[in-house]
């Protein structure tokens, strides 16, 4: 039987470097751009590559880890990985190190989904466990990467912020216990390859849709492009799945309340932080006076309440369940948005970004609901559609509160609408959850036996 330190370690260090790479470029950005010579327009893909391709597989991602087992897809993911963070530190050029991050994309792809479905069977305090130690460590690598890119950038060399990977990559990868009970080749070639490859060209293309349309506007010329293919994609996706022997997603899974009830709540809850997490950063730049290193300083209190809370989780949902749980964080996320939308002293400005963190931490159940209403054999697709929800919901809403910041007269009272939109969004959730997930930790909404 695994050891739980041995799958509690691996999902820790999976969820680290995987959410590392989302921001670890941001500070090293210019040393970047002096060392290749390469323009800013440039500079932006060298980030974006990574979410794009980390986005749109991560639904193939997830099924593969069904068909072959996750044990064994988390293992190649993490090659996959650790091998194009190698390639990355070595790239002497733009386009290798465009190409380098959407590889890394690509392992992520495959690391998050697998990693996940490995604890999605085991007793319901364990997977809660699991994904608050899935939560923190990825809120730690959040937090972590412009700390450490702008450090390694400035007293050594950028390669090294892809080099930090190698190590960790490697551990994890050594930390995977065998494969057990893997499907058998039989089972994996009946896998729905035509829905992989559209439903990933669908999700690829909305996901560089939203991207470039957020930094270029959505009327650019290759945005409306990948719009239409997206949309092309999408409706040919229907169709394939009818005709399809074992469809990519079930839908049935959307028939039970648990699960469709964590993918809405996790929609609602991307949506707000994510856009609010983004624009705070140009807020107390463009209005507090903050400087870039400051700005960033700012979000550790953030991330050390997620980190802090998410390990008192498990004992709340066994206490009051998951709904309640996840309900009253969502409202001290409001709580604290509605703080930070009032104004006044720093401290004061800190103290309701720490609200927000925690209330976020009690939001761990989410990834334990979803994982728990799901059949064994489709935990992967389960932990990919929650992925999926993550990622394009938090893209989506940088996008839609940029929108109603940009309605305000001035980026201040812009951003004071943003944070009460952003607000109303976590009490939409906070009763969606009240309504769809459990009341108490012995409820048990699941298609699973």
């Amino acid at each position: 039987m695994e050891r739980r330190w041995t799958i509690r370690a691996v999902v820790a260090l999976t969820a680290f470097i995987t959410m590392l790479d989302n921001t670890v470029v941001t500070a090293a950005a210019p040393s970047i751009a002096r060392d290749l010579g390469i323009p800013l327009t440039t500079l932006e893909w060298i980030a974006a590559a990574y979410l794009i391709a980390f986005a749109g597989l991560l639904l193939a991602g997830g099924r593969l880890a069904d068909g072959y087992g996750p044990h064994r897809v988390l293992r190649h993911g993490l090659a996959v990985f650790t091998a194009a963070s190698a390639l990355a530190a070595a790239a002497t050029g733009a386009g290798t190190l465009i190409a380098a991050r959407a590889l890394q994309g690509a392992g992520a792809a495959l690391v998050v989904p697998a990693s996940l479905a490995i604890v999605a069977n085991r007793r319901e305090r364990e997977r809660v466990r699991c994904i608050a130690i899935w939560t923190a460590a990825g809120a730690v690598g959040l937090a972590f990467g412009p700390a450490a890119g702008g450090v390694l950038a400035e007293h050594a060399s950028w390669p090294w912020i892809f080099l930090l990977n190698l190590p960790v990559g490697a551990l994890a990868w050594s930390l995977v216990p065998p494969s057990r009970g893997a499907p058998s080749g039989a089972r994996a070639e009946r896998l729905d390859w035509a829905g992989l490859v559209v439903g990933s060209l669908a999700l690829t293309a909305a996901a560089y849709a939203l991207i470039a349309g957020t930094a270029h506007g959505f009327g650019e010329g290759s945005v409306l492009g990948a719009g239409i293919v997206a949309l092309g994609a999408g409706a040919a996706f229907v169709p394939v799945e009818r005709r399809a022997l074992a469809a990519l997603v079930d839908v049935r899974l959307f028939a039970v309340r648990a699960f469709s009830g964590g993918i809405g709540v996790q929609i609602l809850w991307g949506l707000g932080v994510n856009g609010v997490y983004f624009y705070t950063a140009v807020y107390l730049q463009g209005v507090r006076g903050f400087t870039p290193t400051g700005a960033g300083l700012a979000f550790l209190p953030l991330a050390i309440a997620v980190a802090a809370g998410a390990p008192l989780t498990p004992a709340l949902v066994a206490r009051f369940g998951a709904g309640r749980t996840v309900a009253t964080g969502l409202a001290l996320v409001a709580t604290g948005m509605t703080g930070v939308a009032a104004g006044g002293t720093t401290v004061t400005l800190l103290a309701a970004l720490t609200v927000i963190g925690f209330g976020s931490a009690l939001t761990v159940p989410l990834g334990a609901c979803v994982l728990g209403a799901v059949p064994a054999d489709r935990a992967g697709v389960a932990a990919g559609v929650f992925g999926v929800a993550r990622e394009v919901s938090g893209v989506l809403g940088i996008a839609g509160i940029g929108v109603v910041v940009g309605a305000g007269v001035d980026v201040g009272r812009g951003y004071t609408y943003g944070l009460l939109a952003a607000a109303a969004l976590m009490l939409v959730g906070a009763l969606l959850s009240l309504k769809t997930l459990p009341s108490y930790a012995h409820d048990r909404d699941s298609v699973r036996d």
